[in-house]
């Protein structure tokens, strides 16, 4: 059943019921989803060194959240402290399975957050490689490494800790329905919160007798007394939620109901809210049958005699709230008294009643002996002093109050209100007594608490998941780091430059004084299993004339002459159609400064086909350079 204060009260000042509480708070989860993933979106362009520009409109979506978010946390912890109980609760019925679960979405992980840990890996050895080969940016590339091994620490040490922390959680697991089967108590029985509130409207006879038909060991209603003394049930202390009393007498919808005689109060129809209203008053309700339809729309108020003659009819226990009347009231202080007499004028068997006031329990004592008195939370020391030995309590308060000194007292329990069967479980596995519930239609059909197993069978499925979830981490860490040497293996030798000496084409002038000083000066040794020197590009701010006078030339068959290793003079023997070639492939004589053209080398053919294209001038150290003197027209 979902209820909060925040929809009664939503309910009380307009009169129409809607769940109003999980409409608020899926907005507020979107928004704050939202501004999460724009926090997230922030961190990591703050981390690539990125100035933020936030919209302003982010800016004013951000600055709600906070603020709703602040307050609703704060609404959330003065007054939903009972859903939090709940929460911690269910830790005993789910933690077994949400441990086993838990180690295979670790599983699952387990591959994303290798594949990225590994990436990282790769990251910083590439860049811990390129700061051995420069030196100018040693100091940035090492903040970055950092960067990446702080980032991998940040991801590997949280997940296996977790990690860790799912394979020896068992060992403080502690969990009622993890017993022995031989030890799990009765099932628990059944009292019908005013009667059965899902099939029939609340405190009428239809909803106790349909509490009957379905098996109900007891009934629980509230009492209130008229002003002309009769006990009649009523929840509320107004009228407003549960009859028709805004279109009888609007003025009067506010008054306490024990200030209304029985005769005004028996004329109110008390059904047609449950069938006229817009929304189901429980969640899971089913809809229902035309016949109880009709039924339900003509059911008025009953009084405390009504129920108390269906109780003897079926041999029913009977516990109520009995709530005080105002001050007004002419039985204000001797209210107990008069419902007693009320009780006993019934002729109903005494111990079919469960008084639970605990307002002139001596008298109810002396005047009803066969009552069975029922104490709230009380301590032991005062349950054993006024001879109570039955408890109706919140089962939220018992299970953190020290359930098993009750046990150990041999106190009968009573919990209210229990309505998933989850929580019906918990009670049975608990060796609870009885549970005071709305769904008693679905709890009824529950033969076996669910989410029970043996502590055999629990051990067993946490080795064998530890077991297999490691075995199964190990080997997707294993297949990336495979995937690393691989690949690095690759880059490796697609890298490898042939150590065949390459052809030069032949430039003009070419000098050793000229030639060897800018290689001696300017050069540096590019990083590979063949050394080559390499002459650093030319500034922008360098004249680009030699763009202008010296062109790269593609090496062609009469173009080219690989460089002969003798000391012979050179003289140039070829035809008009050879000389001709050779003066449109070389360069003007005019330049200002001697370079050395981009060369395009071509990998062995034993090697992969690639072709690399170097954009630094590179010159072999191996080759022997010969001096070409330069030739002139008449030549």
């Amino acid at each position: 059943r979902i209820e909060t204060h925040f929809c009664r009260v939503v309910f009380l000042g307009t009169g129409y019921w809607f769940f109003w509480s999980i409409v608020l708070l899926s907005l507020f989860g979107i928004l704050a989803a939202y501004s999460s993933l724009l926090v997230v979106l922030a961190f990591l362009l703050v981390w690539e060194g990125y100035e933020l520009y936030l919209h302003w409109c982010h800016k004013i979506v951000i600055l709600i959240v906070i603020m709703i978010c602040s307050f609703f946390l704060w609404i959330l912890c003065k007054f939903w402290r009972d859903r939090w109980l709940t929460a911690g609760l269910s830790l005993q019925v789910f933690a077994p399975y949400i441990h086993l679960s838990s180690i295979t979405v670790m599983v699952i992980l387990s591959w994303p957050v290798a594949f990225y840990l590994i990436h990282l890996e790769e990251e910083a050895r590439v860049r811990r490689y390129k700061m051995a080969h420069n030196d100018r940016e040693r100091t940035k590339r090492c903040n970055i490494i950092t960067k990446l091994r702080a980032l991998q620490v940040a991801i590997g040490l949280p997940f296996f800790f977790i990690l860790l922390c799912l394979y020896v959680v068992p060992l403080g697991i502690h969990s009622p329905c993890i017993q022995e089967e031989g030890k799990l108590g009765p099932k628990p029985d059944f009292f019908g919160h005013r009667g059965a509130p899902m099939l029939g409207p609340e405190n009428t006879m239809m909803a106790f007798e349909k509490a009957v038909e379905q098996g109900a060991y007891g009934l629980e209603s509230d009492v209130h007394l008229s002003y002309d003394l009769v006990p009649f049930l009523m929840h509320d202390s107004d009228l407003r939620r549960t009859t028709n009393i805004r279109e009888v007498m609007p003025n009067a919808s506010f008054t306490h109901s024990s200030l209304f005689t029985w005769s005004f109060l028996s004329t109110l129809n008390a059904g047609k809210w449950f069938v006229q209203s817009r929304f189901k008053p429980f969640y899971k309700m089913k809809r229902l049958s035309k016949a109880d339809r009709e039924k339900a729309e003509n059911q008025t108020i009953p009084r405390l005699t009504d129920l108390l003659e269906l109780a003897q009819k079926e041999q029913k226990f009977v516990i109520f709230d009995l709530n005080g009347p105002t001050r007004k009231h002419p039985l204000r202080n001797t209210y107990v008294r008069h419902v007693v007499s009320v009780i006993l004028a019934s002729k109903i068997e005494q111990h079919l009643i469960f008084w639970l006031s605990s307002f002139d329990r001596q008298y109810v004592r002396n005047a009803a002996p066969g009552f069975q008195q029922v104490g709230r939370l009380f301590s032991i020391e005062r349950l054993t002093k006024e001879n109570i030995s039955i408890i109706n309590v919140d089962y939220k308060r018992l299970f953190y109050s020290g359930l098993r000194d009750y046990k150990a007292a041999n106190i009968t329990i009573n919990l209210y209100i229990v309505n998933e069967p989850w929580l019906y479980s918990l009670a049975w596995c608990s060796r609870i007594h009885s549970v005071t519930t709305d769904n008693i239609q679905i709890l009824r059909q529950i033969n076996h608490p669910y989410f029970f197993m043996t502590p055999g069978y629990y051990m067993f499925m946490w080795l064998f998941m530890d077991s297999v979830s490691a075995v199964l981490i190990v080997t997707i860490f294993y297949f990336h780091c495979i995937s690393l040497q691989k690949r690095e293996q690759g880059s490796q030798g697609s890298s490898n430059v042939s150590t065949k000496a390459p052809f030069r084409v032949m430039e003009s002038p070419w000098t050793l004084a000229a030639l060897y000083p800018t290689l001696t000066k300017n050069t540096k040794k590019h990083p590979g299993t063949r050394h080559f020197l390499v002459v650093p590009k030319k500034k922008a701010s360098e004249p680009e004339q030699a763009k202008k006078t010296i062109k790269p030339l593609m090496p062609q068959k009469d173009a080219v002459r690989q460089l002969a290793s003798t000391e012979k003079s050179f003289e140039p023997t070829w035809d008009a159609t050879r000389k001709a070639t050779f003066q449109t492939a070389l360069p003007s004589p005019k330049m200002n400064k001697p370079t050395i053209s981009s060369l395009e080398i071509l990998e062995s053919e034993t090697e992969p086909e690639n072709t690399s294209t170097y954009p630094l001038e590179l010159y072999p150290l191996d080759t022997k350079v010969r001096v070409l003197p330069l030739l002139s027209d008449k030549s």
